[in-house]
């Protein structure tokens, strides 16, 4: 447990902080399965209109430090790659 103030701020805004992470982490995660499983279902319309909020939700969470940017590209690029493959083979 923090015994000075300094301490126990910083544990304050590391609480604070750490929500905020969480919840930049869960809406990229979401937004990528979203897309994922209307892909898989072969929904590409709908699939194609969720992925510029994945790309946001993915960029959000680069400009604030939750994933890296270099992570973030690379998610991006992987989920376009997944999206043609899945409509060139089906």
């Amino acid at each position: 447990m923090p015994i000075t103030r300094s301490a126990k701020k910083a544990l304050r805004q590391t609480k604070r902080r750490t929500i905020r992470n969480l919840k930049r982490k869960e809406a990229y995660k979401k937004a990528l399965k979203q897309v994922r499983k209307l892909v898989a279902e072969k929904k590409f319309k709908e699939a194609e209109a969720l992925v510029p909020q994945a790309q946001k939700a993915l960029d959000k969470a680069a400009k604030t430090g939750v994933v890296k940017p270099n992570a973030a590209a690379r998610k991006k690029s992987r989920l376009m790659a997944w999206i043609a493959k899945a409509k060139r083979s089906g």
